[in-house]
């Protein structure tokens, strides 16, 4: 196995960070990645002093310094078919599968219930730990299971949806869990018969604009793809890691009391009966949105996206971040909570 020192992270995150790693390798499967840890504990000096940093797409990191430490980027590739029955298709991926190309797999086959996911960044594996979403839908809701690798015990457990512990934009493996595995790969449980799930106000509009008739999931998807690549930078362009911030939840009576101070806040009621803010509107409020300070700036057509326009650093980004905190909080008495992972 090559353990390279001293190696460029840049190519290795969407942000474009010129960051480096003591150490790096790569891994395929399960056994490459035990050995990689066996070599990191007998023979890697100084980098056993942290643990090993696993990288996907890095798609949701942002290198606010150099890792002093191993980083080993998953590859494990593969996507499968596992069983059927009358309703739903299992299917399984590697957790180094990019994560757009698994969704057009599955498209291809009629296999419903990614279409909504279409164009996300990042690989398989980081699916999970964020519980990515997008216009109206979780992965939580086509989960099946994961198989991950616990760095500890050295041992490969089966975890279900209830042991990931799914939250918006979040799970067991950003608590509890964190640190503790590296996912292999990923079981999902896919319609044959879709539902679909276009009452997000933007997708519905763009379905209408491309004159659909009959609904598809191939339809919804190229709607979702176009209204992503309207909106948000592409990172082989601008560096950036999509949303940086999550969108803050409160009480209906916080809200009404936000709705009495700012009449045009934006927020939308959940099915757990709290209302979810427009993070993107109040960045926006307080001036940010287009905003740029060197190579570190606020994207101008979404203020949620934090993006690099060629040499930022992670500490001027990082900085960036917290100023943008600071002022929502200052403006609205909200704390926005980073979506982005800081090393």
């Amino acid at each position: 196995m090559q353990i390279q020192e001293n190696f460029p992270l840049r190519p290795y995150n969407t942000f474009g960070i010129d960051a480096k790693a003591r150490h790096f390798s790569s891994f395929s499967s399960a056994e490459e990645l035990e050995e990689l840890l066996s070599i990191q504990s007998k023979q890697l000096s100084g980098s056993s002093n942290l643990p090993p940093l696993v990288l996907g797409g890095g798609s949701n990191i942002l290198f606010s310094k150099d890792y002093d430490g191993l980083v080993l980027k998953n590859n494990i590739p593969g996507m499968e078919e596992l069983t059927e029955d009358e309703e739903y298709v299992y299917v399984r991926a590697g957790a180094g599968e990019n994560w757009h190309q698994f969704v057009k797999y599955c498209l291809g086959r009629d296999w419903a219930g990614l279409e909504n996911l279409s164009l996300i960044p990042g690989n398989v594996g980081a699916a999970p730990i964020q519980n990515i979403g997008a216009y109206g839908v979780e992965l939580a809701e086509v989960f099946w299971n994961l198989e991950a690798f616990h760095l500890q015990e050295k041992k490969i457990y089966t975890l279900t949806e209830t042991d990931c512990e799914f939250g918006y934009r979040d799970s067991s493996f950003k608590n509890k869990n964190k640190g503790r595995f590296v996912i292999l790969s990923v079981c999902f449980r896919l319609r044959k018969d879709p539902i679909f799930h276009t009452s997000y106000g933007s997708l519905h509009e763009e379905l209408d604009r491309m004159g659909i008739k009959e609904l598809t999931i191939q339809a919804i998807s190229q709607a979702v793809i176009n209204i992503r690549s309207s909106k948000l930078p592409d990172p082989a362009v601008i560096g950036n890691a999509g949303s940086f911030f999550k969108n803050p939840t409160v009480s209906i009576a916080e809200f009404e009391d936000l709705k009495e101070k700012f009449p045009g806040i934006v927020g939308h009621e959940t099915l757990s009966g709290s209302v979810k803010l427009a993070a993107a509107w109040m960045i926006e409020q307080c001036g940010w949105k287009g905003y740029r300070r060197g190579d570190a700036g606020c994207h101008e057509k979404q203020a949620l996206v934090l993006v690099n326009y060629g040499n930022a650093s992670g500490a001027e980004i990082l900085a960036l971040s917290e100023e943008i905190q600071q002022s929502v909080f200052k403006k609205f008495g909200i704390t926005l909570e980073r979506e982005v992972n800081i090393v």
